[in-house]
């Protein structure tokens, strides 16, 4: 990986994490969140997406999307696809990854996955808890986040 190559994706991953830690501090201060009313939040099922942040990157047509991503107890998030990269990490709890053409994985809090652009996946939590993973997409812009997928 080039040099620019990499300090493009430190800054992101750097950015993405105080955008994050902000929405916490401002959480604990009391401050108002978003809900499932406002925008910012897709819910499908037992999966919700909250869009913490987005901005251009370095690629012409592509931007960074970070969301907090939440799988309920015994749900799946439902089979696929993004138009771009997905890079996530697992922040809490366990959950089975499922990625067409690849054996299924197991993965847990503290461990992260990547998805290539337009591969159909899905995610299961088999679990009693929530599992909360922190996403962040480096997608075409204009073209919506998720695509359901046969």
């Amino acid at each position: 990986m080039s040099l620019i190559r990499r300090a493009s994706f430190s800054s992101l991953l750097c950015s993405s994490a105080f955008m994050l830690f902000s929405q916490s501090a401002l959480a604990q201060a009391g401050m108002p969140q978003p809900s499932a009313a406002q925008p910012g939040v897709a819910q499908t099922g037992g999966l919700s997406r909250t869009m913490v942040g987005k901005a251009d990157v370095s690629v012409p047509g592509r931007e960074a999307v970070v969301a907090k991503v939440e799988v309920a107890p015994g749900s799946r998030a439902g089979r696929h696809t993004h138009p771009g990269d997905e890079i996530s990490y697992i922040s809490e709890g366990e959950v089975d990854l499922l990625i067409d053409g690849q054996p299924p994985r197991t993965l847990k809090a503290g461990e992260s996955f990547v998805v290539p652009a337009g591969v159909i996946h899905d995610a299961h939590n088999a679990s009693n808890g929530t599992v909360k993973l922190i996403g962040v997409y480096v997608v075409e812009k204009g073209k919506p986040l998720a695509t359901p997928a046969p």
